[in-house]
C-alpha cells in the first residue's frame, strides 16, 4: 500500500482557482464516499480550509491512486484534470508524511505559525473516522501529525502573537480605518472562523460586535459567549444585512457558504445612509462571501484572501520557523524509523514460529525414540531446548529490527527470509507491513515527476522517498 497526498493551496493556486476546488463541510462526506468507491483507494481523509484542499489516501498503486484522486477533485470542481494539473502538488510515501507534519506545525500556512490548522486537521480526521474511511495507516499518521503540531507550538514561539488569517486581515482593517478601538463590527458567520474573528475584534478594542448567521441559534450562542465576557454583542437576521452594514464600520464575512452572501446591491443600499463614512469589508470565505465588485463602490475597502495572499507571500517566521522545521525533521525521522521497524515484525514472528515448529517436531521425535523418559525429565529437556533456541534467536531478531529502522534497512528482513527459507506469504499474514514502495521503501529518490495517466494531462508532482540524505 502507498501513502499519497494530492493537494492545492495558496502556494500553488490563486484564490479564484481555490474557490473552484474548495469543499464545503456539507460535501466532505460525499467526497470521502466517492474516494473509497474508487478502485485503488482503501483509506482517505480530506483537509479543506480557506487556503488549501488536500486529500490523503492509502492507495494500492501510486498511479492508480493519483488518477482516482485527481478525477474526484476535477469532478467536484466541474473541471477537466488538465485544467487543475498546473496547480496540484503530489507527495508520496515519506514526503507525504513530511508534508502533513509541516502543515500541522503551521509551516505551510498562509500565516506561518497559525494554530487553527490543528483544529482543522482534527476535524478532518474526525469526519473521516465517523464515515469509516480511515484505517490503521491514516489513523496513526493523523494522530502523530497532531502530536507534532502540538509539540511545535509548545516548544517554539512560532505562534507567540497568535497570528492567523483573521489577525492579518484586521491589521489591514486597522490601517484602513485609522484604528479599530470603539468602532462597530459586523461578523457574518458564527462558525470557528467567526468565533475567532469575534475574539480578535474584542482584543483589538472594537466597541460592539453584531453577529449575523444562517442558523440563528449558533449566532445567539456566539453573542452570549461574548456578552458573558462583558463585551457588547448582539445578533441580526441575514435578511437585515443592508441595515447592519449601514451601521457598521467593519464587516468580516466567513460563512463557508457556497456562493456570495454579501452582494454589491446590498452594500450599495447600505452606503446611501452612511453619511460618507468609510467601510472596510474583510472577506475570509472560500468560496467568496462578498462580491468582488464591492471594492469598486465609493468609500469601500475590500480585504480578501487574494490580497492577503499577495501581502503574505514572502513573509517568513524567522528563527522560530527554523526551530519548528527542525522538530518536524526529527519527528519525521522517528516516525519513518518506527514504520520501517514495524515492517520487519512479521518476518521476526515468522522466524520464531518456524523455530517453535522445529523444536516441537524434535521433541516429538525424542518421545518416539525414548518413550521411557520420565515426565519431569522430558519437561526439563523441553525447557532447555526452548531456552537455547530463544537465546540463539534473541540477538539476530533484535538487531534486524534495529537495522531495519534505518533507510534501506528492508534488505535485512529479506535476507532473514532467504536464510531461513521463510515464506513471504506466511510473514505477510502475521502482520500488516507497508509494501516496500510505501512509507519507507525503495531507494533514495528526490525528484520532480510529471505523472501521466491514459487520456490525462500532465500533473506536477514531487515524489520523495525517505532515503540516506534525510
Amino acid at each position: 500500500m502507498n501513502l499519497l497526498t494530492v493537494g492545492i493551496s495558496h502556494h500553488s493556486a490563486s484564490v479564484r482557482v481555490l474557490e473552484r476546488v474548495s469543499i464545503g463541510a456539507e460535501d466532505i462526506t460525499k467526497i470521502l464516499d466517492e474516494l473509497l468507491g474508487r478502485e485503488h483507494i482503501c483509506e482517505a481523509f480530506v483537509i479543506s480550509t480557506c487556503n488549501r484542499v488536500e486529500v490523503y489516501v492509502v492507495a494500492e498503486t501510486f498511479h492508480g491512486g493519483l488518477d482516482d484522486v485527481t478525477s474526484v477533485l476535477a469532478r467536484h470542481a466541474g473541471a477537466e484534470v488538465g485544467e487543475l494539473a498546473d496547480h496540484l502538488y503530489v507527495y508520496y510515501a515519506g514526503a507525504a508524511v513530511e508534508h502533513l507534519f509541516s502543515v500541522s506545525a503551521g509551516l505551510d500556512s498562509m500565516v506561518v505559525g497559525e494554530a487553527q490548522i490543528l483544529g482543522q486537521l482534527r476535524q478532518a480526521y474526525g469526519t473521516a473516522d465517523e464515515n469509516g474511511t480511515v484505517g490503521k495507516t491514516l489513523h496513526e499518521l493523523a494522530q502523530q501529525a497532531l502530536r507534532v503540531g502540538k509539540r511545535v507550538h509548545a516548544e517554539t514561539g512560532i505562534d507567540a502573537e497568535g497570528a492567523s488569517v483573521v489577525s492579518e486581515a484586521l491589521v489591514d482593517a486597522e490601517i484602513a480605518l485609522d484604528g479599530l478601538a470603539g468602532r462597530s463590527a459586523l461578523v457574518i458567520g458564527a462558525g470557528s472562523m467567526g468565533g475567532l474573528a469575534a475574539a480578535q475584534l474584542k482584543r483589538a478594542g472594537i466597541g460592539e460586535v453584531v453577529i449575523a448567521n444562517r442558523t440563528a441559534a449558533n449566532g445567539q450562542r456566539l453573542a452570549e459567549s461574548l456578552r458573558a465576557d462583558g463585551f457588547a454583542a448582539r445578533t441580526v437576521d441575514l435578511a437585515g444585512l443592508s441595515s447592519a452594514i449601514a451601521a457598521a464600520d467593519l464587516v468580516v464575512a466567513c460563512t463557508g457558504a457556497i456562493g456570495v452572501v454579501v452582494t454589491e446591491d446590498v452594500v450599495a443600499a447600505a452606503l446611501t445612509v452612511r453619511d460618507d463614512r468609510p467601510l472596510l469589508c474583510c472577506d475570509l470565505g472560500l468560496p467568496r462571501d462578498i462580491a468582488p465588485e464591492v471594492a469598486e463602490l465609493p468609500g469601500v475597502t475590500l480585504v480578501d484572501l487574494e490580497s492577503l495572499q499577495q501581502r503574505l507571500s514572502d513573509k517568513q517566521g524567522g528563527n522560530e520557523s527554523e526551530r519548528a522545521a527542525q522538530i518536524v525533521a526529527e519527528e519525521l525521522r522517528n516516525y519513518l524509523a518506527a514504520q520501517r521497524s514495524a515492517e520487519v515484525t512479521p518476518t521476526v514472528t515468522a522466524l520464531r514460529k518456524r523455530a517453535a515448529e522445529v523444536v516441537d517436531s524434535e521433541l516429538l521425535r525424542l518421545d518416539s525414540r525414548l518413550p521411557e523418559l520420565g515426565g519431569d525429565v522430558r519437561d526439563e529437556l523441553a525447557r532447555t531446548v526452548r531456552r537455547v533456541v530463544d537465546k540463539l534467536l534473541h540477538t539476530p531478531t533484535v538487531r534486524v529490527k534495529q537495522l531495519a529502522s534505518v533507510p534501506g534497512g528492508a534488505g535485512y528482513a529479506d535476507a532473514l527470509r532467504e536464510l531461513f527459507e521463510l515464506d513471504p506469504q506466511t510473514a505477510a499474514v502475521l502482520g500488516t507491513p507497508q509494501a516496500e514502495d510505501g512509507l519507507a521503501g525503495g531507494a533514495n529518490v528526490a525528484h520532480t515527476q510529471r505523472a501521466k495517466s491514459a487520456g490525462r494531462a500532465d500533473l506536477r508532482g514531487r515524489v520523495e522517498q525517505d532515503g540516506e540524505d534525510r
